[in-house]
C-alpha cells in the first residue's frame, strides 16, 4: 500500500505538495502526489493524464470525509479541489447559485447571508465540508427534514471525466429538467464516476426567527408518541431529530428529541405553542430554546456521534418503523452499546458502535440482517474493517446499473482507487 493510501485510510489531514497542473498537458506527476488544479480545464486534463497513464485517483474536497470508503490498495494521485472555490453566478431573484465544487459550505453561506439566503444544508463539519464533497457523498444534516439532501437541491452540474471532457447537465433555473440528469447520477457516487467541477443549487430564504423544543428523558413509548403527534399534525418543523445513547450493559437507552421551527416570528411562536400542547399530552419534561443557546444546542448535537470512539454507520429505515428500528438496534448492539443521531421524520441517521473491532463488525452485520433497516453504509471504521464488503452494503440491487455507469464514465477504472461503491 502506498504512503498516501495509508494516510487517507487513517483520516490524516493532508497538505498539498505537488505542482499545480494548469496546462492542457500534464507531465511528470509522481505516484503518491497531491495535485490542486485552479481551473476546470486543469481538472479535466489531470484526469485524462491519469487515465492515459493508468494512475489511480482519489478526489478530495475539504477533507471532512477523507476516511470514508474502503481501504485502497494504492493511491497514485490525490486530486485536491480546494482551489476551485468561487461563487460563479448568484441569481437572488431566482433563488439559485452556481459555485465551484471546492467552496466550503460555511464560506458560501457567509456570502449568501447579506441577501438573506442560504444553501439549506447543515451537515456535521460544515466549517470544512465543500459543496462538491457534500454532493458526492449526498451528506446532509438535521434540516434534511424540511429541505432534503444535496441531491434534492442540485439543479445543474459540470463534470470533468477521464477522457478530458467537461460536460454539463441541468441549468440555472429550477424548472430546467431537460437532458440526462447527471447531477442525480453523481450524487452519492463518492467520486468514482467523475470529478464535480461546479454545480447549481436552489436556495432557501434565511428565516427571521427560530426556536427549538428540547425534549429530554423520553422512554421509547414516549418517543414514538411524540413522533406520532408531530407527524400527524399540520406542523412544519425544519428539523425533527432524535439522540439515543445506550452504553453497553445499560438497562435502558437515554432518549432526547429536538424539534426546530424557523420562519417569521409570529409563525414560529404559533407553531411552538401548538407543538408544546401536543407534546405535553405525551411527556412533560421539555424546554423551548432560541438565540445563542439554540445555536449551541444544535452545534453540540451535530458533533454527536462523531466525538466518540468506534465505528460509525449511516443507516436508513422507514419513518413509520421507528420502534422496530430502535428495537433491532438495541438487539444488534447488546455487547457494544450504541449512539444514534437520527432524522425522525425521514428515517435516516448515524449510529456509533463502540467496543473492539470484532464486536463492531458483528453489530454491523446484524444491522444488515433482514429487519427494519435498509441501506447500512459504514463511514468511519478501524483500518482492519475497511474492506469493500465491510464498508458497502452487500448485495446492492443497483450494482448492475452502477457498473454500467462506471464503465461509461470511467472506462479506465482509475477513479476512486477501489475505495468507492463501484
Amino acid at each position: 500500500m502506498s504512503d498516501l493510501a495509508d494516510l487517507i485510510a487513517s483520516g490524516h489531514q493532508l497538505e498539498t505538495r505537488a505542482a499545480d497542473p494548469t496546462r492542457d498537458r500534464i507531465d511528470d506527476v509522481l505516484p503518491g502526489s497531491i495535485v490542486a488544479p485552479k481551473t476546470a480545464d486543469a481538472v479535466a486534463a489531470t484526469l485524462q493524464w491519469a487515465a492515459t497513464n493508468g494512475r489511480s485517483v482519489v478526489i478530495r474536497g475539504g477533507g471532512s470525509k477523507v476516511e470514508w470508503g474502503a481501504r485502497a490498495p494504492s493511491i497514485d494521485l490525490l486530486l485536491d479541489m480546494s482551489r476551485l472555490n468561487r461563487v460563479l453566478v448568484h441569481q437572488p431573484g431566482d433563488l439559485t447559485v452556481t459555485v465551484e465544487a471546492g467552496i466550503r459550505l460555511r464560506d458560501l453561506n457567509e456570502q449568501l447571508a447579506p441577501h438573506a439566503q442560504w444553501l439549506a444544508l447543515d451537515p456535521a463539519f460544515a466549517d470544512r465540508a465543500t459543496v462538491g464533497g457534500l454532493l458526492a457523498t449526498n451528506d446532509s444534516g438535521p434540516q434534511r427534514h424540511r429541505f432534503g439532501t444535496p441531491r434534492d437541491l442540485v439543479i445543474g452540474i459540470q463534470l470533468a471525466t477521464t477522457d478530458g471532457v467537461l460536460s454539463k447537465a441541468g441549468g440555472q433555473v429550477v424548472k430546467n429538467v431537460a437532458g440526462y440528469d447527471l447531477s442525480k447520477v453523481v450524487s452519492g457516487s463518492f467520486g468514482t464516476l467523475a470529478a464535480i467541477v461546479s454545480a447549481t443549487f436552489k436556495l432557501a430564504p434565511l428565516p427571521a426567527a427560530s426556536a427549538t423544543i428540547d425534549i429530554d428523558g423520553l422512554s421509547l413509548d414516549e418517543l414514538v408518541g411524540v413522533a406520532g403527534v408531530i407527524t400527524s399534525s399540520q406542523l412544519e418543523p425544519v428539523a425533527f431529530d432524535v439522540h439515543v445513547h445506550r452504553p453497553a450493559g445499560a438497562p435502558a437507552p437515554e432518549i432526547r428529541c429536538l424539534i426546530r421551527f424557523a420562519s417569521f416570528p409570529r409563525v414560529v411562536e404559533a407553531e411552538v405553542g401548538n407543538a408544546s400542547s401536543r407534546i405535553s399530552a405525551v411527556h412533560q419534561l421539555f424546554r423551548v430554546v432560541s438565540g445563542s443557546a439554540e445555536h449551541e444546542l444544535w452545534a453540540a448535537h451535530s458533533r454527536q456521534p462523531w466525538d466518540g470512539p468506534g465505528t460509525i454507520v449511516r443507516a436508513a429505515w422507514r419513518p413509520a418503523a421507528l420502534r422496530p428500528a430502535l428495537e433491532q438496534l438495541t438487539a444488534s448492539c447488546r455487547s457494544t452499546g450504541f449512539e444514534l443521531v437520527g432524522r425522525v421524520g425521514v428515517g435516516a441517521g448515524y449510529i456509533r458502535l463502540p467496543g473492539d473491532p470484532t464486536e463492531q463488525a458483528a453489530a454491523v452485520q446484524l444491522l444488515r440482517s433482514p429487519g427494519a433497516f435498509g441501506n447500512v453504509l459504514v463511514t468511519r471504521a478501524p483500518v482492519e474493517m475497511k474492506t469493500p464488503d465491510s464498508i458497502w452494503p452487500q448485495p446492492r440491487t443497483t450494482a448492475a446499473l452502477e457498473g454500467a455507469l462506471k464503465r461509461e464514465l470511467d472506462p479506465a477504472g482509475v477513479l476512486g482507487a477501489g475505495r468507492g461503491p463501484r
